[in-house]
Order: structure tokens, then C-alpha cells, then sequence
């Protein structure tokens, strides 16, 4: 059964806008930015095609962003918060004005992010509102950055998308605050001030990695570190990245332990503990398959070397290598990962 509602025909767009949007707020038919990007077009015609104009330009440069954040992107630059609600009251100079600094902001977002922090690619942010973030401190402090303000904000990147500031279920409140802060011109170290009263410290501790999976915040962090110390497939010994090409290079993560040895004796979750993935091409992938470790990670030593194992903090100790050893194994690769992860974070600038 549906519910039709017959308007007046001499109602203005605004107008119209308006009853759509209540309507749609009462079910989860739509997202937030479906309503807000109704009323932007209803008073700011050809407003789509605009905005989907620079989402094509993102996607040309490898670097797809979805249009609910490029609004949400508009509504930080023009009102310093993010929520969707202020959409109703601006006009069409505001959106205008608006939407011409958040492609500017939201451009330097993108080459500060991928550069600067070394995000390449979407896939290893755990929430698009780092981004705006980037692009709010860009237009409070006119594009201009000193070096130690570049330091402040890319470890404070690294330090919120590692840990997940945004991926939680207070985000727009998060976010919210760490604009406030930025529109109060306040010294950017407080945003990273802000992440360690968030989680209770900066630095990851041992314990953090257990219990987490492919899922997880810190596995994008972890991921960071291991390609920036260098890390290689076990077999081709090309460099692992978000950006190899091809089925047999394409990136993906490996059990060291495989599934099939550890089922009959370990849960799920022990399973696909991060501490048990590395990263690897799709074809040293297939052609491990159900290999044990102590059987084919020799091979890999004698083939690329020790590093080639060092560089993923795989333990060299081949007695860890057996299934009775796992938890002890894994016990070495956590505290090798947080070592790693760790000096990959360096010193909190001040």
C-alpha cells in the first residue's frame, strides 16, 4: 500500500522541495544527502551536473569520491559544520560560493592526503571526513601551511585514519569538534590532542592488534607501514600497492596460517586476526594455497631473502611456523607489528 500526496499546483520548487523532504525524513528511504541535495537543486539549478562534473575529475585522477561527501564538503566550507540541516537556509549565493571553496579546498584535501600522508587511494581511508577535515584547515588558514603545521596535520591524518576517529557511531559529533577547533584558529596539535583523549593514547599498543580483523581501522595503518618499509611479494618480488595491475599482481591479503590448517582448531575470529595477514599478489596467493608455513616459507627466504619476510614482520624463528605454535606465533607478529606501526607513526610533533 502506498501513500500518494496531491499537491497544489501553484506551490513553488522550494516549496515542493520542502514537502519532499519531510516526507522522505519520516523512513529510511533515502540518505540525509538525497534530502540535501534536493534542496540544493531546487534553488540552485544545474547544481548536479556541476558537482558530478568534479567527482568525474576525482575519478579520472584514481581517487573516486561519492557525491554525498562532496555535498557534505560544500556544507563544511560555506558553514564550519557539516551537518545537512543548514542546507534550508542558504541561498543560492551561498551554495555557489560555497561549492567554488569546497572544490579548491577539497583539491588540496586531495593532494595533501595522498602525498603528504601517502593515502593513495580510497580504499585505505576509514572515513571520507578526513578529508574534509584536510580541506577545512586549507581555507581557515588560506592554503598556507608552515612546515611544522604540515607535520602537525599529516600525523595527525595517519594518526586519526589509523585509529578510526571517524568510523565510529558519533562521527558528525567528532567531526563537528574537530571543525569548531579548526574555525577557532586554534594550534592544529590539538587536533592530535583530540584523538589521544578519543582512544586513551597515541601510540598503538601490542594488545590493539588482537582480536581485529581485515575490517579494522588499524589494518589500513598497518598497511602503511609495512609498504613504506618496503614490503614485497613473496614471489615476483614487486612492491606492494593499492596500485599494482593485473590478476597475478593485484594486490590482496594472505593467511600465513591458511584457513584450511587452522579450522578444525581455532575460531573464525583467530583465524582472521590481522596478525595473520600479510600482503601479497594474487598469484603467490594462489600458488601458496593450504601450504603450512613451515613448508613453503623457506621457499621464500631462499627465493627473496630474509627482508622479504622482515619487511611484513613475519617472524623468522621457523619453530613459530608449525599450526601447534600459532598463538605463539602470533603473539611475535603483534609485537612486531606495533614496533613497526609505531615507528612508522614516529614522535607526536608538539
Amino acid at each position: 500500500m502506498y501513500s500518494v500526496q496531491i499537491l497544489e499546483r501553484d506551490l513553488s520548487y522550494d516549496e515542493v522541495t520542502e514537502v519532499f523532504v519531510r516526507v522522505n525524513s519520516l523512513g529510511a528511504k533515502l540518505r540525509s544527502s538525497d534530502l540535501a541535495l534536493a534542496q540544493i537543486t531546487a534553488r540552485w539549478r544545474g547544481a548536479l551536473g556541476v558537482i558530478e562534473e568534479f567527482a568525474q575529475e576525482c575519478d579520472d585522477e584514481d581517487f573516486p569520491i561519492e557525491l554525498g561527501t562532496l555535498i557534505r564538503g560544500l556544507i563544511v566550507t560555506a558553514t564550519g559544520q557539516c551537518r545537512f540541516k543548514t542546507v534550508s537556509s542558504m541561498s543560492v549565493e551561498e551554495l555557489k560560493r560555497g561549492w567554488g571553496e569546497a572544490k579548491r579546498c577539497l583539491q588540496f584535501a586531495l593532494n595533501f592526503v595522498t602525498e603528504n600522508a601517502g593515502i593513495g587511494s580510497p580504499a585505505l581511508l576509514t572515513s571520507p571526513y578526513a578529508l574534509l577535515t584536510v580541506a577545512f584547515v586549507a581555507k581557515v588558514h588560506d592554503y598556507k601551511l608552515s612546515k611544522n603545521d604540515a607535520r602537525r596535520l599529516q600525523f595527525w591524518v595517519l594518526l586519526a585514519n589509523g585509529r578510526g576517529r571517524y568510523s565510529r557511531g558519533s562521527s558528525e559529533t567528532y567531526l563537528d569538534q574537530d571543525l569548531a577547533s579548526i574555525k577557532a584558529r586554534k594550534p592544529l596539535v590539538e587536533l592530535i590532542d583530540t584523538v589521544r583523549q578519543q582512544f586513551g593514547r597515541i601510540h598503538i599498543d601490542v594488545e590493539e592488534f588482537k582480536g581485529r580483523n581485515q575490517r579494522a581501522s588499524l589494518f589500513r595503518l598497518m598497511f602503511q607501514a609495512l609498504t613504506t618499509s618496503g614490503a614485497l611479494d613473496w614471489t615476483s618480488g614487486i612492491r606492494i600497492s593499492v596500485d599494482n595491475y593485473g590478476a597475478d599482481h593485484k594486490l590482496q591479503f594472505h593467511h600465513i596460517f591458511p584457513k584450511a590448517v587452522l579450522r578444525d582448531r581455532y575460531s573464525k575470529s583467530e583465524i582472521n586476526d590481522v596478525a595473520n595477514l600479510p600482503f601479497i599478489g594474487g598469484r603467490t596467493n594462489r600458488s601458496i594455497s593450504a601450504k603450512q608455513p613451515k613448508d613453503y616459507l623457506p621457499t621464500v627466504i631462499s627465493k627473496q631473502g630474509e627482508e622479504a619476510l622482515v619487511s611484513q614482520c613475519v617472524p623468522l624463528d621457523p619453530s613459530l611456523w608449525t599450526v601447534d605454535r600459532y598463538q605463539d606465533f602470533m603473539t611475535a607478529r603483534r609485537q612486531l607489528l606495533a614496533e613497526r606501526v609505531n615507528g612508522f607513526l614516529g614522535e607526536a610533533p608538539t
